[in-house]
């Protein structure tokens, strides 16, 4: 089966994590990928491995934005001729099924803000022939703004290569061994509200430092927010986040709504407690263990937890224990299922 995977871009993200996982695993499966985005590092490695990699720029809110993205696109599916287009998130969707009105197409939905959720199930009706979500909470918003139905397949972790161990990534950003160290990896967008996050550490006292892996259109407004606060690292965009995991000692993520985020999967696998807002797809995510929740948008409770956590190996240790969620090829098997159902529907 000839699978194609339409997404923005492939950089940090999570949905951009997932893509590249699933198109490296697809022949575990018996698939042959490709994908189509805007590029970014992962399309790179991608690439590197052989996967062929389309070039499709970035469809913006306009009908030009998208008629340049969904010719794009044509062009890749022209090239590729897949039998089954498998588009991650709204925009992918859209552009997608305009470039490719005769092929199976189903969207991967990652998430959006609430006031978005009616906008996003009026396309998919149109546009997509079966939905996957991350999270059963997402299922339901879906359902109660309109959509049938939806195919819950929660996100997992694909392995990777060991990288640098956790001396050498310390040594490298100058952090001594002995520091608490938080990382919060999140592009810096509203969204992910690292206002909230820095609000919360300037309640944090002792030696502690807070990495914070990722770039968007907000560092300059946080950079200057964080002067003066002890501590804060802003590291830009990283290729090497598991790294990053393995040197830290407690993940943080103070988002506004998530789907499933992908980070906090790769932190429970490292074995690193999870500190996060309260909300869908989190909680499912923390349902089994793994970490504290806290109330979104709360600097205090966000505050007492990294300071229960950062100075406290047993605490950490506890906190991080939890129950096995789906792995990889479980994953792979329940997308296989589906995209060949609806193939044969087709």
């Amino acid at each position: 089966m000839r699978v194609l995977h339409v997404i923005s871009e492939m950089g940090a993200g999570g949905a951009e994590a997932l893509v590249a996982g699933m198109a490296g695993a697809g022949g575990d499966v018996g698939w042959e990928s490709a994908v189509a985005s805007g590029g970014g590092f992962r399309a790179d490695a991608l690439r590197n491995r052989g996967i062929p990699v389309f070039d499709v720029p970035v469809a913006r809110r306009s009908l030009l934005g998208i008629a340049r993205a969904a010719w794009a696109t044509r062009r890749a599916v022209s090239r590729f001729r897949p039998d089954v287009v498998l588009a991650h998130n709204v925009s992918a969707s859209l552009t997608a099924r305009i470039a490719a009105p005769r092929r199976p197409l189903v969207t991967v939905f990652h998430g959006v803000a609430e006031a978005d959720v009616a906008g996003a199930v009026k396309v998919l009706k149109r546009v997509s022939d079966a939905v996957v979500t991350v999270a059963d909470a997402a299922a339901e918003r879906l359902h109660d703004a309109g959509l049938g139905s939806a195919v819950v397949i929660p996100n997992a972790v694909f392995p990777e290569p060991a990288g640098a161990d956790r001396a050498t990534v310390r040594r490298a950003i100058g952090t001594p061994p002995h520091v608490p160290v938080a990382l919060c990896p999140a592009r810096m967008e509203r969204q992910k509200r690292h206002d909230v996050l820095l609000d919360a550490w300037s309640l944090v006292t002792g030696d502690a430092e807070l990495w914070l892996a990722g770039d968007g259109s907000l560092r300059a407004d946080l950079e200057a927010k964080a002067r003066g606060l002890r501590g804060v690292r802003f590291l830009g965009t990283r290729t090497d986040v598991r790294d990053l995991l393995e040197a830290a000692d407690v993940t943080v993520l103070t988002s506004d709504w998530e789907g499933m985020p992908i980070a906090l999967l790769e932190s429970l696998a490292a074995g690193r407690p999870v500190i996060a807002s309260d909300v869908d797809g989190v909680r499912e995510v923390l349902a089994g263990g793994g970490g504290v929740l806290v109330p979104r948008r709360s600097p205090g409770q966000t505050a007492k937890a990294l300071r229960g956590l950062l100075y406290s190996p047993t605490a950490r240790s506890v906190a991080a224990s939890r129950d096995a969620r789906a792995d990889a090829h479980t994953l792979m098997k329940s997308y296989d299922e589906l995209l060949r159902t609806v193939l044969e529907g087709r």
